[in-house]
């Protein structure tokens, strides 16, 4: 088994993945068709794909095959990348589309299960009571549709605001409202 994973969301709450200025240029190299600086993206970018993929797959052997395809993925798609928001939005919205596609290929057999607790809030429950409780919210955002789970989890979960969010989805900062507000009305229902 790997090593064991740093699983604070620090980084990808921040954008911190390093000097930026630098990843900047080392993506526009990368971009132009230098390997070097591919691989220098790559090694500053793997833990944080393998953060995002552990924390929305909850297994460490699928959060590592994942990885594994984004850096195919990130190798044949760099040259695309356009620079109209964060590199680090646009890989994060890459780990998403490859966490779905393993997701949609494994039958979603319960494996993302763990994960939803990993991203809960941080503050330690008072009681056993309290811990059921979040559990039983978490087991219901996992019934939602997707874009709604997404949201949820997104600005719930990993702290982001609505329009981090909505540059992670490729969608406007409203939709992203609306897909919370509608989660937050079928909740009601489920809970």
């Amino acid at each position: 088994m790997g090593a064991q994973l740093d699983l604070s969301l620090e980084p990808i709450l921040t954008g911190d993945f390093g000097e930026e200025a630098n990843l900047d240029e080392l993506v526009k190299a990368a971009a132009a068709g230098d390997r070097a600086a591919f691989a220098q993206v790559v090694d500053q970018q793997y833990e944080f794909v393998l953060r995002v993929a552990y924390k929305w797959l909850g297994n460490q052997q699928d959060a590592e095959d994942v990885t594994q395809t984004v850096v195919i993925k990130l190798a044949q798609a760099i040259g695309q990348f356009d620079r109209r928001s964060k590199f680090s939005s646009w890989l994060y919205r890459i780990t998403l589309n490859a966490v779905r596609d393993h997701q949609r290929v494994a039958g979603r057999q319960g494996r993302n299960v763990a994960a939803l607790s990993l991203v809960a809030p941080t503050t330690t429950p008072s009681s056993q009571e309290d811990d059921l409780a979040i559990n039983e919210v978490w087991a219901a955002v996992r019934q939602l549709p997707d874009k709604q789970r997404d949201a949820v989890l997104m600005v719930y979960g990993e702290d982001m605001s609505h329009a981090e969010c909505a540059s992670v989805m490729g969608c406007k900062e409203s939709t992203v409202s609306w897909h919370v507000h509608e989660a937050k009305k079928t909740l009601k229902g489920l809970l």
